[in-house]
């Protein structure tokens, strides 16, 4: 295999965990939000516990995205098997 292919895909999947990186922090801040101030959700969804449980289901879910792409970043600029496997 040439070596441009390999910088290539290394490169690719660098780009690729950075947009999951970048999701997941997103998913994490609007479930910050949402926890912190529901009132500005209330219209959305009309019962409250759910709305509590989302928050906090987004909150864990952005966390887990954002380190799962860190850990892929990490994995891709140094070419490291095991953590490209994660």
């Amino acid at each position: 295999v040439p070596m441009g292919v390999l910088s290539c895909m290394k490169y690719l999947m660098f780009t690729f965990n950075v947009l999951v990186f970048a999701g997941g922090t997103c998913l994490a801040g609007v479930g910050v939000w949402v926890a912190v101030d529901p009132a500005g959700f209330q219209d959305i969804v009309a019962a409250k516990p759910v709305l509590s449980v989302g928050a906090y289901l987004l909150l864990a879910v952005g966390i887990a995205l954002s380190l799962l792409g860190f850990l892929g970043c990490c994995g891709a600029l140094r070419r490291s098997r095991p953590l490209l496997l994660v």
